[in-house]
């Protein structure tokens, strides 16, 4: 563990939760002392994973959910609390890369599947899961945010402005929330080495596409960035997207600097 951090009497309800960037943190968050909830369409893997957390002492729990469907994630919401009395810490992580498709050849259908899981999901997420925070007396959302929403890139039409409507949604979510003292943050991490980047490498349709895997960071560098936000150094970062891209991003949450940009 790269930082001093103590979760321990807390809870996390983690979304995309069965691989990658989400997997990652529901081991970081739990390796911190949460108890972990996690939520993924596929209720076998996340299954297993709560499986091994809890063999290794830690407290894990798991519920199969789509966050496109808003009472899937009321039903998630509503299982964290039946089972652990408490939601403290919402991770957005849930994502989708497809369609890698000029916005002209792309399939409407797969692109509107795209803004439902990338954008409407964040929303339902914090619609269902806030309420309960703001009862409890406070908690942390940490909306995994990407360069995308600043960016214009080829083929990824729909990733960039979800990625934009979605930081805009943490944006106004702290302005509404901050004095229920809710923190709603971001998380843009640059580049990880996952499944989805594996996708974006063999569609070979931008720049991202062209970049060395070994440019990547790995999803654990990542997670301990969500852990940060979750911390109280966090705090200050509220209503923005957080970057571990550039160096002092990193110095802050105790990453290595190789690699970093600004």
């Amino acid at each position: 563990m790269l930082q001093e951090l103590d979760f321990t009497g807390k809870t996390a309800l983690v979304f995309g939760a069965s691989r990658g960037i989400g997997l990652a943190s529901v081991i970081t968050l739990s390796n911190y002392g949460a108890t972990v909830v996690l939520a993924a369409r596929s209720i076998k893997e996340v299954n297993h994973h709560a499986q091994t957390i809890n063999k290794s002492g830690q407290q894990a729990f798991a519920v199969a959910c789509d966050v496109s469907d808003y009472q899937a994630v009321v039903a998630a919401v509503d299982y964290c609390l039946e089972h652990t009395g408490r939601i403290d810490i919402v991770v957005n992580n849930a994502g989708i890369i497809e369609p890698l498709s000029h916005l002209i050849t792309s399939d409407p259908v797969l692109w509107g599947r795209a803004a439902d899981v990338n954008y409407k999901g964040v929303y339902h997420a914090m619609r269902a899961a806030v309420p309960a925070m703001i009862k409890a007396g406070g908690g942390t959302v940490v909306n995994m945010s990407s360069g995308a929403a600043n960016s214009a890139l080829l083929g990824w039409s729909h990733y960039c402005s979800n990625k934009a409507a979605a930081q805009k949604l943490t944006q106004v979510a702290h302005r509404e929330l901050a004095q229920s003292n809710i923190r709603i943050v971001g998380l843009s991490p640059g580049t990880v080495a996952t499944d989805m980047m594996a996708k974006i490498r063999e569609a070979k349709i931008n720049a991202v596409s062209e970049l060395s895997w070994d440019s990547h960071i790995p999803p654990e560098w990542a997670a301990e960035g969500v852990a940060y936000l979750c911390g109280p150094e966090g705090a200050q970062f509220a209503g923005t997207d957080f970057s571990i891209k550039t160096v002092a991003g990193r110095q802050r949450v105790g990453l290595p600097i190789e690699g970093a940009q600004g």
